[in-house]
This record gives C-alpha cells, structure tokens and sequence, in this order.
C-alpha cells in the first residue's frame, strides 16, 4: 500500500506500507479524496507541536467501502461511500461523561496524534463512518473542515439576531461563516487575503473586511457603534485572540477555534468589564456533521468553489510545497486517487 509521509520538515516521500489487519467491527475503505488542512501544513512547516514524525497526513477523508471486518453491520457493504470522523473518544473522561466527546482528553485524531487518511486505503471501527451516496465525492471531504466551523457556531450559540465577527477566512473559518449564515446571523468576515474575503461574502457575509485596515473602526461601524455580539477567531495569532476582546461588545461572546502558538497578554478587565463568555472549540460532533452534509446537499455545485486545487494522488508528494508557495491563495488542497 503506497501512503504519503511527513517524514521531516519541508520534506514529504511516499512510502510502501503493509496492508493493515482488519479486527472486528473494523471496515476497509479504500480512500478517494483527501483534504489537506492547517494542521497538515503546520506538521509539513515544523509548527505543529502535537505530531511526531514520520507521520501520514490527513484527517479530512471520502472513500468507498472495500471488506467489512467480523460483527459489523450488512449495511456496510462494498462500494459504499462514506465520510470519516477522524477522531477517537475514550468514553470515560468528564468531556465524554458530558456527551462531548469532540474534547476527549485523549482524543487521537488521524493525521495529528496517529496516522491519517492519505493513503490508497485505511482500516477504521466502522462507528466512525457515515453513509453519503448524494454528494459529489469530491464534497465528501470538505465536510469535517467545515463541521469544526459549524461546531464553534455552535459554541457561540450564534443566532438570526447576532453580529459575528469571524477573524480568519480559511477553511475553518468559511466552515464559519457558512454555518453562521444558515442561522441568520449577519457575518463581518476578516482576513489578510482580499480573495478570501471576497470568497466569504459570496457565501453570505454582509460585510468584507482586510486585515490590513481598521478593523475596530469598520466593526463598529457595522454594528452602530455597539461591537460584534460574536467574534469567532480562526488564526492563532496572539494579536488575533486580544483583538476579539476588544471587538466583542458589553455582554459579548467570544470563541476560540484557532490556538496562539506564543503566550498571549490580555488586558483582562475587559472581561469583567464587558461580562464576556470566552469559549473554547474543538472539533466537531456528529450533529456538526450532519448539518454539513444537509448544507452541502442543499449548496450542490456552488460547494465546488470551495477547492482551490483538485491533486492527483500520484502527485501528492508536491501538494504542502505547492501550498507553501501559494498560501494567500490556497483554501482547500484535495488528494483524488
């Protein structure tokens, strides 16, 4: 089996691999597409502390069923087309006791924790699959990237009367505004790259707003003066996460997707002050997943604009350099085989 390898930074090879054993109330599906994600790159970049390399990249999969494993259910059968939820849950810490299993404690995701998706073929518990045979394939693997941005809409407990600012218009962040919007809300998108604010308002953001520019003066100015009742930062920048504080209004609600890699200095009486609700997002449930897969249903092809690049498998080995090389403008990279 031919898998592609983070093996050092900078550096990615394909590797042969033994085919995988497969355990009961395990299933074979062998993998069609692949979407490649910030946390790939940051593994690619020697940025992300949560990886050991070598490591197989890629959390975001589609594929096709291929052998079902001993005790698992008929209807998962041959040719089938499914989605994966990359994650794993251990069922006994207080997040799962909670029913969020999304923030399991020792959740090991594909591609970060253990090996990922860009492979000819995976083995997985046949629980973390879910049937689609109405979508693009291609769409199969924009679903978990944009079920995290639906999950921190979630979080914010965003509704039709609420301003979200949302800062960061990546993947993520699209996920974002596009689950902001189906709930009505009016969507202030901010990003370094005009092209992918751009991209945001065509998804529905009212307002489009560079980084580069006063964003406290045009949030205020799209909210009369009150600030946003919602800011969702999707970066990780230390300059982002103060700056939420500051564009939440009094009674605000802020939500964190992205992670600052350097220790971040708040002036904190603004949490006082305002009575902010700061809230933490990670991952994505299977509602997240489901509401998704309704949006993408329903968004047919529009949801193509979405890929930047569709990247043969057999050219995987150039897709993080080509990413690395074109970051103002890459917004989804997808493996095909």
């Amino acid at each position: 089996m031919r898998a592609l390898m983070i093996e050092a930074e900078g550096r990615t090879r394909f590797h042969e691999r033994p085919a995988a054993s497969l355990p009961p109330g395990h299933v074979r599906v062998a993998v069609r597409h692949v979407g490649l994600c910030g946390s790939d790159f940051n593994t690619f970049k020697g940025l992300n502390p949560l990886v050991e390399l070598p490591r197989i990249p890629g959390h975001e999969i589609g594929g096709v069923i291929v052998e079902a494993g001993e005790g698992v259910g008929l209807e998962y059968v041959p040719g089938r087309r499914v989605i994966v939820m990359p994650y794993t849950s251990c069922g006994h810490c207080t997040s799962c006791r909670q029913g969020r299993s999304n923030a399991c404690r020792t959740n090991r995701t594909l591609g970060v924790q253990q090996d990922g998706g860009l492979a000819e073929e995976i083995v997985l518990p046949a629980d973390k699959l879910l049937f689609n045979d109405h979508l693009p394939p291609r769409h199969l693997a924009l679903v978990e990237p944009l079920a995290v941005g639906f999950h921190a809409v979630a979080r914010g407990r965003v509704t039709a009367e609420d301003r979200v600012v949302v800062i960061g218009c990546g993947m993520i962040g699209m996920g974002i505004v596009i689950g902001a919007v189906a709930r009505g809300a009016t969507v202030i998108a901010v990003d370094v790259s005009a092209e992918k604010v751009a991209l945001a308002q065509r998804f529905g953001a009212r307002h489009g707003v560079l980084a580069t520019d006063d964003v406290a003066a045009a949030v205020a100015g799209a909210t009369q003066g009150d600030g946003a009742d919602v800011v969702i930062e999707a970066v990780g920048l230390p300059d982002t996460f103060t700056q939420c504080i500051d564009l939440a209004c009094f009674a605000g609600r802020v939500v964190y997707v992205g992670y600052a890699k350097a220790p971040v200095t708040y002036a904190t009486q603004f949490f006082n002050l305002k009575e902010l609700d700061i809230l933490g997002s990670r991952n994505a449930s299977l509602m997240d997943f489901l509401a998704v897969i309704a949006w993408l249903e329903a968004a047919g092809d529009a949801a193509a604009e979405l890929i930047t690049r569709i990247i043969p498998f057999a050219e995987a080995e150039d897709a993080l350099p080509y990413w690395d090389a074109n970051r103002d403008s890459v917004l989804k990279l997808v493996i095909e085989r």
